[in-house]
């Protein structure tokens, strides 16, 4: 509803000069005028429903129809909006005023043509002064793009943070551990890369998203998206990965929207090359109303690892989700099946749940949490341990942003990781908390 949106912003110019060009509702009928003046006030519910009440009686007279019709489309009832300036027409086919709010609850239904063409009607009355003129004029152009499937866009964003990470390498604090096929040496000290180690870190994201419109429903779309994290006095897990996307998306009658998408992505492990993905997403997103949306979605990976063929694998994973102004939550499910003879141990299937939100404290500031909560169940006994392993892994964060302009935003924040395993190496808990500064265009 993005076009109606546009369209009902824009006619409040053309309203307030239409008004100064059209006569103004007799004063002698007190239901209109308190009418108009609890309009004035943004009480539309209320005049709604007083000039409803007298429909039966006053229906046909063109200062009352005007009335309703506002009342009407100013409340969300665009049925009822449109047969009041109907009936003002069929009377007074040169009432541009009553044209022009037809036209604009056409728009506000979603009915974009037919708004289109009243517009068009409401230009061509040489009684229409210049400045109003004009103001259609602009309102025609943007029905004509919405019409052509809306304008091109493109965003971006670019992300600077830096912090603490309690453990970058996301490895266990235990000293050692016994493995049972050397049990009779007794535990094995651990060291290095297998304890956890700490570090301040800072990383660099950003992005790059656009979209252009293949006709009034269908649109292509594409995205860029890269990340750069250093951790200070050490290399080995310093990261960087680069995702590109490019897909297409239907819009249907309804607004509901299919969309289908093939994505890939490298990533780099210690300045190194690391694991290559490609894969795909296809998702159907039903609109709901007040500005809420429910989605199903599944999407298919294949994962090549450099140097390490055992772990190439095929991942496959589904998930429902809703989202709305303020919250989103989610569950999912799937399985990543190592695609080599003797490497069942890394296959997994996994269950994951999701929700968080963002909580507006004022006009410029805003907190941001998350949690989630993911089970994964390996198929194949651990060849060190001689059990299958099962992990449960928690995750939080909890953060604040604070806006300085409407592209510029600062956000410190802090999360907290927690991996139950039942395999000692693999059980470990992280924590970080960092700034961020994000411009976005």
């Amino acid at each position: 509803m993005r076009f109606s949106k546009t369209v009902a912003i824009s006619t409040i110019a053309l309203n307030t000069c239409l008004l100064a060009s059209a006569p103004a509702a007799a004063q002698s009928d007190q239901l209109v005028k308190t009418a108009m003046e609890q309009l004035d006030a943004g009480k539309a519910e209320t005049a709604y429903a007083e000039l409803k009440a007298r429909e039966d009686d006053r229906a046909g007279e063109p200062d009352y129809d005007l009335a309703l019709g506002l009342a009407a489309l100013e409340s969300g009832r665009y049925g009822d909006a449109i047969i009041a300036f109907q009936r003002i027409l069929a009377t007074q086919p040169e009432n541009a005023r009553a044209q022009a709010e037809l036209a604009r609850a056409y728009a506000a239904a979603g009915d974009i043509d037919t708004a289109r063409a009243e517009f068009a009607t409401v230009r061509g009355d040489l009684s229409i002064p210049d400045p109003v003129r004009n103001r259609i004029d602009g309102l025609v152009r943007t029905l004509d793009q919405q019409i052509a499937g809306g304008p091109s866009e493109i965003t971006g964003y670019l992300d600077v943070e830096g912090g603490y990470d309690s453990n970058i390498n996301t490895a266990t604090d235990a000293i050692s551990i016994t493995l049972p096929l050397f049990a009779f040496l007794g535990p094995a000290t651990l060291n290095g890369a297998a304890r956890e180690q700490d570090a301040g870190f800072y990383q660099i994201q950003g992005g790059l998203s656009g979209s252009t419109p293949l006709s009034r429903q269908t649109r292509l779309f594409g995205s860029v998206l890269g990340n750069w994290r250093d951790n200070v006095d050490t290399r080995f897990v310093d990261q960087a990965s680069a995702v590109g996307t490019v897909g297409v998306s239907h819009s249907l009658a309804k607004g509901d929207v299919i969309s289908l998408s093939g994505q890939g992505q490298r990533f780099w492990l210690g300045h190194s090359g690391y694991r290559t993905s490609i894969g795909g997403d296809v998702r159907y997103t039903k609109r709901l109303s007040g500005n809420r949306a429910l989605s199903v979605s599944g999407q298919y990976f294949r994962l090549n690892y450099d140097g390490n063929p055992l772990q190439d694998a095929e991942r496959f994973s589904g998930n429902i989700t809703y989202a709305d102004d303020r919250i989103y939550g989610g569950i999912g499910g799937g399985k990543e099946d190592t695609r080599r003879p003797g490497a069942d141990q890394l296959s997994y299937g996994f269950f994951s749940a999701q929700m968080g939100g963002e909580f507006g404290l004022g006009a410029k500031a805003a907190i941001i949490a998350g949690a989630s909560v993911e089970h994964r169940n390996y198929d194949a006994s651990d060849p060190l341990f001689l059990k299958g392993r099962k992990d449960m892994q928690y995750d939080a964060s909890l953060g604040v942003r604070y806006r300085f302009t409407e592209t510029l935003s600062v956000r410190p924040r802090a999360t907290y990781t927690r991996n139950d395993s039942n395999i000692g190496l693999y059980d470990y808990d992280r924590w970080t908390a960092s700034v961020g500064l994000r411009l976005s265009f």
